[in-house]
């Protein structure tokens, strides 16, 4: 029986862009990594156009399409998370639905995975990204090594693969506020990079607005790391004791100069 790799794409305004990522994937696979089997699971983040007609006919053409249809928008980690609870494949490869991710190189994901890495990510060279996107990914790639630990050099981003048993420990997470990063830190530390190149958006704009992403950030290292806790109870401690020095000061200068109006 054949191996199979499952591939997630969380969809959002994609309505033009997702046939085209799905067919170019499906190609890859029978040219360089024919001996898989595949399934695809497209989560249509609620978007507002219409990506969930591409993602009913794509599964309507094609059985190993499975189709996922939020209520309303929650975002592209929640999304993967529902995504993960349906795959079925031995190794699970996730990708942005906007034709940015470097297709070609699955097959290099697909044999880190097959080595001894438990998660593979794609690291770029060269970003296609607005200048805002680039600082707020070293932003949160400086983050997650204070707060989550994630090893110096280890690059995260939505181009990535991982052992089936990875993506179901990531599954069992039943909180309000999923952080895939941090889940991933926490599930293994067996985790490596390969080189990438990153392509240039094609059409349309990022779905993440600053608010947005500084919500994931808050989201992601408030639930997944016990720093933040410690640094505010730190602080708190901190002026804690500095009130009860001024409080002691205030209180020797009264008896020393009585004539002194508190």
């Amino acid at each position: 029986m054949s191996e199979k790799i499952s591939f997630v794409i969380p969809c959002y305004r994609s309505e033009s862009t997702l046939e085209g990522v799905v067919n170019e994937v499906i190609g890859e696979i029978g040219k360089s990594l024919p001996q898989f089997d595949y399934e695809f699971v497209l989560v249509n983040d609620c978007s507002p156009d219409n990506t969930i007609d591409v993602i009913r006919r794509l599964c309507s053409d094609n059985p190993k399409i499975k189709g996922v249809d939020f209520a309303r928008n929650f975002g592209q980690h929640s999304a993967l998370l529902a995504g993960f609870r349906r795959v079925t494949g031995d190794y699970v490869v996730c990708l942005d639905d906007d034709g940015q991710m470097p297709i070609e190189s699955i097959k290099d994901l697909i044999a880190e995975l097959k080595d001894d890495a438990d998660c593979v990510m794609g690291s770029y060279p060269e970003t296609k990204q607005t200048v805002f996107r680039r600082i707020g990914s070293r932003i949160n790639a400086k983050m997650n090594e204070i707060l989550l630990n994630k090893p110096k050099g280890i690059e995260m981003n939505s181009f990535w693969g991982a052992r089936r048993f990875v993506i179901d420990e990531i599954a069992r997470y039943d909180g309000p506020y999923p952080y895939v990063g941090g889940l991933i830190l926490r599930t293994t530390s067996h985790l490596k990079n390969i080189s990438v190149q990153h392509r240039s958006r094609t059409e349309g704009q990022s779905g993440y607005t600053f608010i947005k992403l500084i919500k994931l950030w808050l989201n992601g290292f408030t639930a997944f790391s016990e720093k933040p806790l410690r640094i505010a109870s730190f602080c708190g401690f901190l002026f804690a004791i500095l009130g009860f020095i001024m409080m002691i000061v205030t209180f020797v200068h009264k008896l020393v100069n009585p004539d002194v109006t508190m």
